[in-house]
């Protein structure tokens, strides 16, 4: 009997079992999670890009609700799509379908720009304070450069068009960077599309302390890429290769947007609807590592270091205790360094490609140790989302669909119906005689009397009050309670021989209804100053004059 022998193939390790690769490896490895995501070899990339989807599909429904929050703002009212017969259609259709007319009368766009308003005014920015009462010159002239950096981003418009964005969303981010731009290098503000941008879901923290990912999906040309990301020939190959199918695009033009206007349609994490520009998928994650967490009692500073760097401390702690030996000190006296091991959060940054590639990663280059972003969701209770707007939806539609029936009832009322007997035998012509000259000024009718002697006559029929005035009433009234803006706020009129202090108390109590939305968002503006003074104390290294 032959004996059929069979080539033995091996798998690598790292193929079919990447953990335990990477444990077996070096155990330290798997207290470093940077380190360990090296054991996945070539699908290190997908291993991120599917944790970015991942988040960015949990976050669907909040942009679905944006979306349709948006049109409500905007006049896009009869949008949302209802079964009818079988079929689904946009209640504009069904309504259209009916031979009617889908009226609208826009309010909340109103509400909107009354809080926006309120905002504007407040004429509120941050400042920076010393509180140690010796370094007052230096806080002052750090809130100098700051109100510079807000000058030059321009953030009265920034933060007025961001105010209405948390109005209509719930939710707004920036961006705070330092880089050139416009010929020159400074800080940099960038409002961010809450669309474009993905959310670590486990959050819970009304702060954003507890988010360990965020990131953003960005569409950029080419040339733009290569910019950022090609610091050599050979990168830039690279580059060409990966996005080949957006370099020999003709033509940069979105298909889901028109100038002015935008839709959410096709909307997708890795394809993007414009063929001449590239996606890329900007990741911000928190990763572990060891380090040593260390306390200096010579002079207070609490400060960590690396663990291949441990040996600096124990020489420097070996250096002090030659000195104090010198200085005849008693070694329990010594004000040695303390080191303490801990597994420490830090942030790295990934720019990703959709195709699975790292395009550039590395630990976050900023002094404050965090991401670029600032974001605020209101009221994140329980981590969700309930926007100003979405409070007063259910009114808008019952006003509309209120307008809508009273046009309706009149339409369908007589209005001056001409009725003449028919025993008359009247030809067409004679009919049509008798109508133009009833409705003439000083008119005169010649008419063949029938065998009844009943005149022709016109009948006016006032449209039957059903309660539908009160209703509307109501429902105007159930804006201003629900909404916190009341007419006084929206500077309306007052009645007849309203004293100027009630009048003034009114738009007071309509403040303090909206104190809470307008605080949370200071409390936005506060933390995107917080970054925007560390990135000037870490980037500004010369002396500069400012205008």
């Amino acid at each position: 009997m032959a004996t059929v022998k069979t080539e033995l193939i091996l798998y690598p390790l790292s193929r079919v079992a990447p953990a335990v690769a990477g444990k077996a490896a070096d155990p330290e490895e798997d207290m470093d999670s940077v380190r360990r995501s090296y054991a996945y070899g070539d699908r290190r990339a997908f291993r991120y890009l599917l944790e970015a989807q991942h988040y960015w599909n949990q976050m669907d429904r909040f942009r679905r609700e944006r979306e349709r929050n948006k049109r409500y703002t905007y006049g896009d009212q009869w949008g949302d799509v209802v079964c009818a017969d079988g079929r689904s259609m946009t209640e504009e259709d069904y309504i259209r379908s009916q031979g009617r007319i889908p009226l609208k009368n826009n309010h909340i766009r109103k509400l909107v720009r009354s809080v926006v308003g309120v905002y504007r005014s407040q004429d509120k920015e941050p400042t920076c304070t010393a509180r140690d009462r010796d370094e007052q010159e230096l806080s002052e002239t750090m809130s100098t450069v700051l109100q510079y950096v807000m000058q030059l981003n321009r953030m009265q418009e920034v933060n007025a068009r961001s105010m209405e964005e948390f109005l209509i969303s719930g939710l707004v981010v920036h961006r705070k960077s330092f880089g050139w731009r416009n010929g020159r290098a400074e800080c940099w503000t960038d409002y961010v599309n809450p669309n474009n941008v993905f959310i670590d879901n486990n959050a819970r923290d009304f702060r954003g302390w507890d988010v360990s990912v965020i990131g953003e999906v960005h569409d950029i040309p080419f040339g733009t890429l290569c910019s950022q990301f090609a610091t050599s020939p050979e990168e830039f190959k690279r580059l060409r290769e990966i996005y080949r199918h957006s370099v020999t695009a003709d033509f940069v033009s979105s298909m889901a947007d028109r100038f002015g206007y935008s839709r959410l349609e096709n909307y997708d994490f890795l394809l993007t609807t414009d063929p001449g520009l590239c996606r890329v998928i900007e990741l911000w994650r928190k990763e572990q590592k060891p380090r040593w967490f260390c306390h200096d009692p010579q002079n207070g500073e609490i400060f960590k270091i690396e663990v291949e760097d441990y040996g600096g401390i124990e020489e420097e702690n070996a250096r002090r205790m030659a000195m104090a030996r010198e200085a005849g000190m008693a070694e329990n006296d010594v004000p040695l360094i303390r080191a303490e091991w801990r597994i420490d959060d830090y942030w790295r940054y990934y720019y990703l490609s959709p195709f699975g590639d790292i395009l550039s990663e590395g630990e976050t280059p900023y002094d404050h140790g965090s991401h670029p972003y600032v974001f605020k969701a209101y009221p994140f209770i329980d981590g969700e989302i309930h926007s100003f707007v979405a409070d007063v939806i259910d009114q808008q539609r019952y006003v509309n669909h209120l307008i809508t029936l009273y046009d309706w009832i009149m339409k369908a009322s007589a209005k001056g119906v001409l009725m003449i007997p028919d025993d008359g035998n009247y030809s067409d012509k004679e009919l049509s005689e008798i109508a133009d000259e009833w409705a003439r000024f000083n008119g005169v009718i010649v008419y063949r009397p029938g065998k009844s002697g009943q005149m022709p006559q016109q009948v006016v029929n006032n449209s039957v009050n059903i309660g539908i005035n009160e209703l509307l009433n109501l429902q105007l009234k159930f804006f201003e309670d629900i909404s916190g803006v009341t007419g006084a706020l929206q500077g309306k009129a007052g009645f007849s021989g309203e004293s100027f202090a009630h009048y003034n108390q009114q738009t007071q109590n309509a403040t303090t209804t909206l104190l809470d939305i307008l605080e949370a968002f200071s409390s936005f503006t506060v933390d995107g100053a917080y970054k925007d003074v560390k990135n000037i104390q870490q980037f500004t290294d010369e002396k500069k004059m400012f205008n």
